[in-house]
């Protein structure tokens, strides 16, 4: 069993790592961990590519990631999980299936809310789209 852990930090996010962790104590064949955060793109705005190189935006999008990841490897490390983590940059509720889909998990496993309520109110649950979205289980813990 292949496990697609969604992380960005927030309470809810952390709380699903934690389900992980217990969870692994009742499996008899531990699952593999695909640890990953997404990061929204930044907007393409007029002159902005011209001062900013794609190799600063890759170095911004993986410190973002990996300080959204950090709390979530801790609690992973502790319990002695082994994972494999990834900072990827989309739309949210689509780039996790994506990534499900591409590196071939059996469920996947986030929070019910994100950092962002503002985001939220814009666009709608991250949650509600990936359970829309997935073809395979999700588990959302609240």
């Amino acid at each position: 069993m292949k496990i697609l852990l969604a992380v960005d930090g927030s309470k809810p996010s952390l709380d699903a790592v934690g389900l992980v962790i217990r969870s692994f104590g009742q499996l008899r064949d531990k699952p593999e961990v695909e640890l990953v955060t997404v990061h929204l793109p930044v907007p393409r705005l007029g002159g902005l590519s011209a001062s900013v190189s794609k190799e600063q935006l890759a170095k911004y999008y993986q410190e973002e990631g990996e300080a959204n990841l950090v709390p979530a490897k801790k609690k992973l490390d502790a319990a002695g999980v082994k994972y494999k983590a990834s900072v990827v940059v989309g739309p949210i509720a689509e780039t996790i299936v994506k990534q499900a889909s591409e590196t071939k998990c059996d469920l996947i496993c986030m929070g019910s809310r994100g950092m962002s309520a503002l985001g939220k109110a814009l666009v709608g649950s991250v949650a509600t789209k990936v359970l829309n979205l997935a073809q395979l289980p999700l588990l959302i813990v609240k």
